[in-house]
């Protein structure tokens, strides 16, 4: 095992994730810019995606309609309605959750995540914070990037359909 192996494994047994995360800040993205309590969030989203959006949780694999949406259009971010991907980004990757392999220009914030002790690329939406996903380096071209996120994170418009007001 090599130091920096040592290293990931120690921060995650002690639980020291200040040392462990990267903010969007620190990697060059903008922090989130729409700012709400946690009961404001609670309101506006469903609890499932409360869980998701604000507690960094995951929903079970292959339980997301979006998973087998395959219509054109765009896909928001379930809190603040931020446009995050294109329709034509989506692809099937047997994950059982709506993989994409490019976000939109500025749409997300990253940071690592060691809560399975190593790291992960952890995505948010970089306009109120909410959780997404993960992104690995196993998607197709042209990016090779897949990045699996959380069905119930997100909404979606259909190409012709009027977006919904960003949420403020």
């Amino acid at each position: 095992m090599n130091r920096r192996k040592l290293l990931q494994a120690l921060i995650a047994l002690t639980g020291t994730t200040a040392l462990s995360k990267i903010s969007a800040a620190e990697e060059g993205k903008t922090l989130p810019t729409v700012k709400k309590t946690k009961a404001q969030w609670r309101e506006i989203v469903s609890p499932a995606a409360y869980e998701v959006l604000f507690e960094e949780g995951t929903e079970r694999p292959g339980s997301s309609p979006l998973n087998g949406e395959k219509r054109e259009g765009t896909f928001l971010c379930a809190a603040c309605n931020q446009p995050l991907f294109a329709s034509s980004a989506k692809y099937e990757s047997g994950t059982g959750w709506p993989s994409f392999y490019q976000a939109l220009p500025g749409a997300i914030g990253t940071k690592t995540d060691f809560k399975i002790v190593l790291p992960r690329t952890e995505y948010h939406c970089s306009r109120c914070g909410g959780h997404q996903g993960h992104v690995f380096d196993d998607g197709p071209k042209p990016t090779g990037k897949r990045y699996c996120n959380n069905g119930v994170a997100l909404s979606f418009v259909a190409r012709g359909e009027k977006l919904p007001a960003l949420r403020t």
